[in-house]
């Protein structure tokens, strides 16, 4: 097995400069390359684990964001008007006719371009998600509800006490500005469902004593700025929980967030301002222990290698799809800048897409993936179609 290593990467200060891939595995760090490597050398590009997207609804990406014209007190608003606007709402109409494997595979695109190699799907676990062609990591160990509004406390309590204590249990809870969003959380501390384990999607309604109760409890939450603010006009209020520990981003689907994970931390920084390694935390590092995945989310020896490279110097928090240079998942190059990816797929192994304007090389199992449903996005043989 020939083994890949970069030199002259930055990985931070202090850090090593050269990283070693065995595999699917980073076998190395700081060491020099083996005789018969294959050597990249980076001269100063930032080299990041592969990013952690904490909450998405993968088949729901290709649906867009609809102008709600309003916003909501709480969720159980937003879900009973989605749910007339997805009856007659023509565009909502269509993405609905599509296959839902291929709308799933659609999502897997739209976060493997912005650099995420690892992302959590907040609803069943379809077979595609854990096949061998899915171009990114699903989370796959987990229990999770929908929210009390729509599963009730009967099901949410059997489906917290049926998830072992080493796996997350995820829920969508106090999504929304008003006394019943905020109630939420009041019901699921009665109910025994806050635990260690327990992971809180949105918490927009939360106050003080609330994530005081959060943290005592142990438990996490997930934060998606981009889609609070779109329903809701607020989002919640996580510097402390920041500061603990306690919180990981989601980019939530494009049906209310925004284009991407980059976009949730470039809003992350322009609210709290806080400094670029917490926010890559927020997605490397705090969501792989939240989720319970010891072996991504940072850059160690024996880690999975799913790698992120970045131009040198770039912020992540200024960073777009455009920006990224390299996308490596279990080792695997899938896709990248052209200097960078054709040093390690042969042409029939790669294959040339244009990313928002930017020539870009992506490896040929990732061809599958619906790239007609991705704007911005243009295969050559798409000539003329609108991006």
């Amino acid at each position: 097995m020939r083994c890949l290593t970069f030199i002259n990467a930055d990985m931070g200060p202090g850090r090593p400069s050269t990283l070693r891939i065995r595999g699917s595995c980073i076998d190395s760090l700081g060491e020099p390359p083996g005789v018969d490597d294959l050597v990249l050398d980076l001269a100063g590009d930032r080299l990041l684990p592969g990013l952690i997207n904490a909450h998405d609804h993968l088949q729901l990406n290709c649906f867009g964001l609809p102008n709600y014209g309003r916003h909501y007190a709480n969720a159980g608003e937003w879900i009973a008007d989605l749910n007339a606007r997805l009856m007659t709402t023509p565009a909502f109409k269509a993405a609905r006719a599509i296959p839902r494997d291929e709308r799933l595979l659609h999502g897997g695109l739209k976060n493997l371009l912005s650099g995420v190699t690892t992302v959590a799907h907040h609803d069943p676990l379809y077979p595609v998600l854990s096949s061998d062609g899915y171009p990114l990591h699903v989370l796959q160990s987990y229990g999770w509800s929908h929210s009390l509004g729509i599963d009730g406390r009967d099901r949410v309590q059997d489906s917290y006490r049926h998830t072992p204590g080493d796996r997350p249990w995820i829920i969508h809870a106090a999504e929304g500005v008003d006394a019943d969003a905020a109630a939420e959380f009041d019901r699921l501390d009665a109910l025994g469902c806050l635990g260690p384990n327990t992971l809180l999607v949105h918490g927009v309604a939360l106050d003080e004593a609330r994530r005081a109760r959060l943290v005592e409890a142990g438990a996490g939450l997930i934060w998606c700025p981009t889609s609070n603010l779109r329903l809701f006009g607020a989002t919640a209020d996580v510097a402390g929980l920041v500061d603990r520990g306690h919180v990981a981003l989601g980019s939530d689907s494009r049906i209310t967030g925004g284009r991407d994970l980059l976009e949730d931390v470039s809003l992350a920084r322009e609210l709290c301002g806080f400094d670029e390694s917490t926010l890559e935390a927020l997605v490397t590092e705090v969501p792989a222990r939240l989720l319970r995945l010891a072996d991504r989310g940072v850059l160690r020896v024996g880690a999975r290698a799913d790698i992120l490279i970045l131009p040198p110097g770039l912020a992540l928090s200024r960073a777009t799809r455009a920006d990224v240079r390299l996308v490596m998942s279990d080792g695997n190059v899938c896709l990248g800048d052209v200097d960078l990816a054709e040093a390690v797929l042969t042409k029939s192994q790669g294959a040339v897409i244009h990313v928002d304007g930017c020539t870009k090389i992506a490896a040929r199992t990732l061809l599958a993936a619906p790239f007609r449903l991705e704007q911005g996005v243009e295969l050559p043989d798409e000539a003329g179609r609108a991006a």
